[in-house]
């Protein structure tokens, strides 16, 4: 069992994407931060939409309590002042990554339910806060971190796989469709990238100087730890020609903050990262045993276990 805990906290920082590809770094850029969850709980994966001078954050929020993620918005005004924070969805499984878009006139989230065995694609009837299931997306693999991009005339959905379990960070899986329901068929050359510093998908895809632009985390230093900008040359059903790009690390000025970084999500003009700290905790050394007595119970009871 892990005595260290990872601890994720959001920020937003006053500068686009671009401009902070081509920095090569978060360095000296402002930040505004997510509230502080409390002591062992924490919030993940941020991606927004701006709505009528709103800046609406979808993240993962998780409690190592119960080890179940949901997924939480966070508001903040046009200062980017922080104004509430809801939960928006929640399942019998884990959530993670809900990567929110707008497209074909209506608002989509599209969050890691691995744990689910697929891929569930939601739709806003009421956003920010009522999401219901669009539809199941059917792929060869149960993808984590799913991450759809409209290029070229064509839907692309970059993801990496959850099992084999080796695979999951190193491993890069591209499927492709005319419609985002699908159906979805899978890149002729999958998987499309394979690499030990890692592949697994990390925020929200851009052109940058007319190249589409993959954030994927780079794990040479352990999961979460930096992202890389994969920068795709070429992209066909048939054809996948890339180059690795820039390395981005927690800056050492964002200490305890600075273990890692995993997300980079563009909202406009404002991004969102996440970056971690670790904690040791002799308390979460019981946490998952009592957990799985608390489940034991449940099922001999006959009530619902979650995943």
């Amino acid at each position: 069992m892990q005595l260290v805990k990872d601890l994720w906290r959001p920020a937003i920082v006053a500068a686009s994407i671009g401009e902070i590809a081509g920095r090569g770094s978060i360095a000296g850029l402002p930040l505004h931060w997510f509230p502080d969850q409390g002591p062992l709980r924490y919030l993940a994966d941020p991606f927004a939409l701006w709505r009528n001078g709103l800046l609406y954050v979808f993240a993962e929020f998780f409690d190592y309590r119960d080890a179940r993620g949901r997924i939480d918005v966070c508001v903040f005004d046009q200062r980017l002042r922080f104004v509430e924070q809801r939960t928006v969805l929640h399942e019998a499984w884990h959530l993670s990554y809900p990567y929110v878009f707008e497209a074909e006139g209506e608002t989509w989230m599209l969050p890691e339910a691995y744990q689910s065995a697929g891929l569930t694609l939601y739709r806003a009837r009421d956003f920010p806060f009522g999401w219901e299931a669009a539809c199941r997306i059917a792929l060869p693999h149960v993808p984590l971190d799913a991450t759809p991009v409209h290029h070229a005339g064509r839907w692309w959905l970059f993801y990496a796989p959850a099992d084999p379990v080796r695979d999951r960070l190193t491993t890069l899986h591209v499927a492709y469709a005319d419609r985002l329901q699908g159906p979805w068929h899978p890149h002729a050359l999958a998987p499309v990238l394979r690499t030990d510093t890692g592949a697994r998908p990390g925020g929200t895809p851009f052109v940058r100087d007319g190249r589409l632009t993959l954030p994927i985390q780079d794990a040479t230093e352990g999961y979460g730890s930096a992202l890389r900008l994969l920068e795709i040359e070429e992209l066909t059903p048939e054809r996948f020609v890339w180059r690795m790009g820039e390395r981005f690390v927690a800056p050492p000025a964002l200490a305890p903050f600075d273990r890692g970084l995993h997300t980079l999500a563009a909202a406009g003009d404002v991004t969102l990262v996440d970056v971690k700290r670790g904690v040791m905790s002799w308390d979460s050394v019981t946490m998952r045993p009592r957990r799985e007595w608390q489940r034991l119970r449940a099922r001999l009871n006959g009530q619902p276990r979650g995943l």
